[in-house]
């Protein structure tokens, strides 16, 4: 039996983001519930949310040029795609979730984001929380883990050195741990003030971009990495010099970076500029959230409750304080996940 479920929520939207979504955020006290697609083949569960997690993505995306953030999701639109909560309600097909189970899991870019009371999620990008592991860890876990560990783990095996552009923020601080519990040697990019933080989550060496240049640092360190993973996008002459620091059979792969019109032509540049141009000679990959999202995320989750990897969760804000969180989000000084309290019950 479903829970009972109110007609209206609240919710924080927004409707343009001229000046920065977090200046256009407006707590909305009556807005739909979201209700479940009435397609037969749709496994949906209705979900009260009980804490989010937000992402450069949330604002990158509503924030694209061109209205074409709008183009993707419709406005007005509530933000933050990540979250664990409560099944309310599941479409008929759904076998593998109950009503009352606490799950954890993130959404497509939609306009009913988790900074709601409820939202709609799809089964397949969803898992159950672990005995042991906490609401907030596991809301901070779906994007960023999700990203770090596809990014890294096809990728690599034991013994492989990996570099992370950019270790102390969200992706980052998971990817070091898991690139440790595959047996990698992780050398991240980071500032002086987080190269402890770094090194308290395992990895082994720190090349601080404040002080020197990094592309320059691991060029001095050889042809010695299997992979580099870049969560910044930038320096923009990253990819280019991984034929100094790559192996030859290594991989690079774009994760993160600004959003702008120069910043979009970097990337098509790294992925469609062949070498004999002036384009990288090493493997490019552009990423993107792959695969079965359902069977990574119980990975991650099991991972967490094995002690495998320890989500950093910087600072939990009350539901009023979403602009807040958001505008610390921007600042890009954070060194883990900035989680959202929705519902008292994931204080």
């Amino acid at each position: 039996m479903a829970s009972e479920i109110p007609p209206t929520m609240r919710a924080w939207q927004y409707s343009q983001t001229t000046g920065g979504l977090e200046q256009n955020l407006v707590l909305k006290d009556h807005v739909p519930v979201p209700t479940l697609s009435p397609r037969v083949g749709d496994k949906e569960l209705l979900i009260e949310v009980l804490s989010a997690s937000i992402n450069p993505s949330d604002y990158k995306i509503a924030e694209l040029p061109l209205n074409l953030g709008r183009a993707v999701v419709r406005t007005p639109a509530t933000p933050a795609w990540d979250f664990c909560g409560r099944v309310v309600k599941t479409t008929n097909i759904v076998d593998n979730f109950r009503v009352g189970e606490i799950v954890f899991g993130r959404q497509a870019p939609t306009q009913q984001g988790a900074c709601g009371q409820y939202i709609v999620a799809s089964a397949n990008a969803c898992a159950s929380l672990p005995s042991g592991v906490d609401v907030d860890e596991a809301a901070s876990l779906p994007c960023a883990g999700l990203t770090a560990y596809q990014t890294i783990a096809p990728n690599v095996k034991p013994g492989d050195k990996v570099f992370l552009n950019g270790g102390s923020g969200g992706v980052g601080s998971f990817g070091i741990q898991i690139a440790k519990a595959l047996g990698c040697h992780v050398t991240v990019s980071c500032s002086a003030a987080k190269a402890e933080q770094c090194k308290a989550l395992g990895a082994d060496d720190i090349i601080d971009y404040t002080a020197v240049d990094v592309c320059q640092a691991l060029k001095e360190r050889g042809q010695v990495f299997k992979l580099s993973v870049d969560n910044v996008g930038l320096p923009a002459e990253l990819y280019k010099a991984g034929d100094d620091y790559l192996l030859p059979d290594g991989k690079f792969v774009q994760v993160g970076g600004p959003v702008s019109l120069a910043a979009l032509s970097s990337t098509m540049s790294r992925l469609l500029r062949p070498s004999f141009l002036g384009g990288g000679k090493r493997k490019f990959q552009l990423y993107t959230l792959m695969g079965d999202q359902h069977q990574d995320l119980a990975i991650l989750g099991q991972m967490v409750a094995e002690g495998k990897i320890k989500p950093v969760v910087e600072h939990a804000y009350d539901f009023e304080d979403v602009p807040t969180a958001f505008r610390d989000l921007r600042k890009g000084k954070t060194h883990g996940k900035l989680v959202i309290h929705v519902s008292e019950k994931g204080a």
